[in-house]
C-alpha cells in the first residue's frame, strides 16, 4: 500500500534539498512533481491540484528556522495537509441503541460480507456488543452460505429467512428476534451490483427508511481508484452515508481512493480492511495514514496491535519459565500464534519506520512461519517441553515428519536456543525480577 507514492513523494522533496528557503521559485518544481506523484496513485484531479495549491500557500513565505532544512519544513506541511484532506481525526461509530442497527451498502465484490464479519467481530471484542448478522443480500445464495460461515468462525448468530425474498421484511423482522434473543447490535448485509442501478438503490432506500439505522457504512474495494471515488458520490447522493470503508489495503492499491474520497463526499473514512482473516481491520486514523505514506511507520498502530494479543497472566507465567531457563518450544509456538494473530507480517513491518522501503522488494507472506510450525508439530510432546534432548537421530525424524531439511532444523534449534539465552538475559534485567544466588560475599 502507497509503496509507490511514499517513493515519488520522497523523491519530490529531494528537489529542496540544499536550497536556503522556500521561494515560489525553487517550491515550483517541487510541487509539479507532487502532483504527478498523486496522479500517478490514482488520486482525483481535482484533489490532487487543490492539494498543492494549499500547500503552496501554506509554504510560499513560511519561516524557515535555522535549525530546520527547507526540505523538512516542506514535508511537515505535506505531512498536515495529507492528514486535513483524509479528515483530521478518526471518526467514530455510533453503536448506541437496544438495538443499534448498522446498514452495509456497496457494490457486488466490494468485500460488504467479509467486512460485516470484521466489524461484528471487532465490536463484540473491543465494545462488549453482542451483535447480530443479518443476511438481506436474496439474490446471490453464496453471501447467505458465506455469513453462516463467518458468523460460526467469529461464533455470533445469524438471522436468516431462506423462503424470504423481500429484504425490507428480513431486516424488520431481524429486528424482533435480536430483542427476543439478547442482541443489541444489527448488522445487516445487503445485495450488491456489478454497477449502481436503480433497483439496487431503491432497495436498499427501503431498508434504510424501514429500520432507520444508527449508521450507513459504504464498503468500498480500494483497489478500482478513481471508480471507487465516483460510485461513493453515486451511493452518497441517495443514501447520505454515514462513513466509508476501504477494503483490500493490502493489496496492489495505488492509495488514491484513501486520499480522494474525503474531499470528494466529504464523509469520513471510519474503518480498512488489510487481510482476508477476520482480525484484518483497522479504525482509519489520518495522521497515522500520512505517516506511512511519507514513509514514517506507524508505530502506535504496531503497540495497538501487540497490545490486543498480550495476556498479563500469561506473560507472567512465560518470564517464570524464562528466569529459570524453562522456555520451550510449547512457549515458542504460541509466540509464533500471538504475532500471526496481529495481520500481516510484512504490513507490521511496514509501521516500523524506515522499515517499509527496505521491505519493499521483499516476499514475506502469511506462511513465512509454516515450516517452523511443521517442524514443531513433528515434535513428541517431551521433545517440545525438553529441547536438549533433541539429538541427531531426533533431528532427523523431525525433518523427515515434517518435510524439511535437517539443515532447517539444525538452524531452528540454533536459533531458538540463542532467543532463550537472549529472553532469558533481558528478563532478568527488569525491575523486580527474582534474584538468584543467595547471599552476597563479602
Amino acid at each position: 500500500m502507497f509503496e509507490n507514492l511514499s517513493e515519488r513523494l520522497e523523491r519530490s522533496f529531494k528537489i529542496l534539498k540544499g536550497q536556503g528557503k522556500i521561494t515560489d521559485i525553487n517550491i515550483a518544481d517541487t510541487l509539479k512533481d507532487v502532483r504527478r506523484a498523486l496522479l500517478d496513485a490514482d488520486v482525483n484531479y481535482k484533489t490532487a491540484k487543490q492539494f498543492t495549491d494549499d500547500v503552496k500557500e501554506k509554504a510560499i513565505g513560511q519561516k524557515v528556522l535555522t535549525a530546520v532544512k527547507p526540505q523538512e519544513m516542506m514535508i511537515k506541511i505535506v505531512h498536515d495537509e495529507l492528514v486535513r484532506l483524509m479528515g483530521g481525526d478518526s471518526a467514530d461509530i455510533d453503536v448506541k441503541g437496544n438495538p443499534a442497527i448498522i446498514l452495509m451498502s456497496g457494490l457486488q465484490g466490494s468485500g460488504k460480507t467479509t467486512f460485516s464479519g470484521k466489524l461484528a467481530k471487532m465490536l463484540k471484542t473491543k465494545r462488549g456488543k453482542r451483535p447480530l448478522l443479518v443476511a438481506c443480500d436474496v439474490y446471490r445464495p453464496a453471501a447467505i452460505e458465506q455469513l453462516k460461515v463467518l458468523a460460526e468462525q467469529i461464533e455470533v448468530p445469524v438471522y436468516t429467512e431462506e423462503g424470504e425474498k423481500n429484504p425490507v421484511k428480513i431486516a424488520e423482522n431481524a429486528i424482533s428476534f435480536a430483542k427476543k434473543n439478547g442482541c443489541d447490535l444489527l448488522i445487516i448485509d445487503t445485495a450488491g451490483r456489478l454497477a449502481v442501478d436503480e433497483m439496487m438503490m431503491a432497495e436498499i432506500a427501503a431498508i434504510k427508511a424501514a429500520v432507520r439505522p444508527n449508521e450507513i457504512l459504504f464498503v468500498v474495494d480500494s483497489m478500482t481508484g478513481q471508480d471507487a471515488v465516483n460510485t461513493a458520490k453515486e451511493f452518497n447522493d441517495r443514501l447520505d452515508f454515514d462513513g466509508v470503508v476501504l477494503t483490500k489495503l493490502d493489496g496492489d492499491t495505488r492509495g488514491g481512493a484513501a486520499l480522494s474520497i474525503r474531499s470528494v463526499v466529504e464523509k469520513p473514512i471510519k474503518f480498512i480492511g488489510t487481510g482476508e482473516k477476520m482480525e484484518a481491520i483497522d479504525v482509519f486514523h489520518p495522521a497515522r495514514m500520512a505517516d506511512r505514506i511519507l514513509g514514517m511507520g506507524d508505530v502506535v498502530s504496531l503497540v495497538e496491535k501487540a497490545q490486543e494479543q498480550y495476556d498479563e497472566e500469561e506473560a507472567r507465567r512465560l518470564h517464570k519459565k524464562i528466569l529459570k531457563n524453562q522456555f520451550d518450544f510449547n512457549d515458542f509456538m504460541a509466540q509464533i500464534q500471538q504475532i500471526k494473530k496481529m495481520g500481516n507480517i510484512k504490513d507490521l513491518a511496514s509501521m516500523i519506520p524506515g522499515m517499509g522501503k527496505a521491505m519493499k522488494n521483499v516476499d514475506i507472506d502469511d506462511d513465512a512461519f509454516k515450516s517452523i510450525e511443521a517442524i514443531i508439530l513433528s515434535m513428541t510432546p517431551e521433545e517440545r517441553e525438553n529441547p536438549q534432548i533433541i539429538a541427531a537421530s531426533r533431528r532427523q525424524r523431525i525433518a523427515k515428519g515434517s518435510g524439511t531439511s535437517i539443515q532447517e532444523v539444525n538452524n531452528l534449534m540454533k536459533r531458538f536456543e540463542e532467543t532463550r539465552k537472549m529472553m532469558k538475559s533481558v528478563s532478568a534485567m527488569r525491575p523486580g525480577a527474582p534474584k538468584h544466588g543467595g547471599k552476597k560475599k563479602r
